[in-house]
């Protein structure tokens, strides 16, 4: 039997119905966009979006030592954890780079979910397998068991709460509680990756259709629609959020890629510990900072970064920006170079476009 080059999540046939433009993105079948990227961009600000996000890989970590486990190949502490609660760190290499980064759900004592990026999931099931040996843990690959829907925006918590009996009001961002939606046991987290209020939904991969149609359904008054990846990048960039592969891999450090917020130097030994310790304490030469272009072009990923004419540095992402409705992006730059309204250029198209340096995120909303 031949093995399908392109995987589908269990929405493939909705994104299809709805007329969705189909692409292939990190090994999967996925949906780009439906009705436009802004459109759907401006949608998850002001009411609300709804994204299929099954792709994501989910591994589940169990056993007597699965706290000391993650505690060794993750940044943050995760003995903050209790259960109930979620945390976004890195799984690191002995450089001090990234393998990934992920989310850590505690389910329970000695029982924790782990949700990593699509690209990178058999990478990182053979990683976490590998740093397994000689810690009491199980290392499971459960990404085939679930589906995965993200509703985001300002009305998701008005939309989701007719279909389950989870408090949504008192559930806190970066919580979860495993419930029902739409009738089937789910977990709901109040996470995303928009920066927008919203949840994400793990479902039975066989019932997340029906929760999909459900979800639709209940947000048609208030104006929820589909939304694609292309929506996602904007939001996602506008908050600032990292994507692996652009703006994070293995060639950069939690340090230079300014997420020091997850890194716990003081909780004791972990891949990478040392090599970050030593680039705290000697100062780091580049970081990732934000910045927009003056003129009408829009800086990529790639795009090479000028100092009067000298190569500095190189662009990790960069869009227009829908929401802001300007020209956005994220660079590494020489740590001299990084103060907001510093100016440099971004070579685009052969041209030497002015840019400059502004602070992170670039859209806040307002709680």
């Amino acid at each position: 039997m031949s093995v399908p080059s392109v995987k589908s999540t269990p929405l493939n046939r909705a994104h299809r119905k709805a007329g969705a433009r189909m692409v292939s993105f990190a090994g999967w079948d996925m949906p780009v966009q439906y009705t436009g990227v802004i459109d759907e961009h401006m949608a998850v600000r002001t009411r609300a979006g709804l994204f299929d996000v099954s792709h994501m890989g989910e591994a589940e970590v169990r056993g007597a030592e699965a706290l000391p486990y993650l505690q060794h190949v993750t940044s943050n502490d995760v003995s903050r954890l209790t259960p109930g609660r979620i945390q976004y760190s890195a799984l690191t290499t002995p450089e001090g780079t990234f393998v990934d980064d992920l989310l850590v759900y505690k389910l329970a004592e000695d029982d924790y979910l782990l949700v990593i990026n699509a690209g990178n999931t058999p990478k990182d099931l053979d990683w976490l397998r590998y740093h397994a040996k000689g810690f009491d843990v199980r290392v499971r690959d459960v990404s085939d068991l679930y589906g995965q829907i993200a509703l985001q925006g300002p009305k998701a918590q008005e939309i989701l709460q007719p279909l389950t009996r989870a408090a949504l009001p008192a559930m806190k961002y970066y919580a979860f509680d495993k419930t029902e939606v739409a009738g089937t046991s789910c977990i709901v987290s109040r996470t995303g990756y928009t920066g927008e209020d919203g949840f994400e939904i793990y479902c039975p991969a066989e019932s997340a259709e029906g929760i999909w149609d459900a979800l639709l359904e209940a947000g048609r008054p208030v104006g929820l629609v589909p939304a694609g990846l292309a929506a996602r990048d904007t939001l996602r960039l506008e908050a600032k959020m990292a994507l692996y592969g652009n703006d994070i891999d293995d060639t950069t450090t939690v340090l230079e890629a300014d997420l020091g917020w997850i890194l716990k130097l003081d909780k004791g030994e972990f891949l990478g510990r040392d090599v970050l310790l030593r680039q705290k304490a000697e100062g780091i030469t580049r970081k990732l900072v934000g910045f927009e272009t003056e003129g009408r072009a829009i800086a990529r990923h790639g795009h090479t970064a000028l100092s009067s004419g000298t190569p500095v540095g190189v662009v990790t992402s960069g869009t227009f920006a829908p929401y802001l409705k300007k020209n956005i992006g994220l660079a590494y730059l020489p740590v001299a170079l990084t103060e907001p309204g510093t100016r440099f250029e971004v070579e685009i198209r052969g041209r030497a476009e002015p840019a400059v340096v502004i602070p992170t995120p670039f859209y806040k909303r307002v709680r």
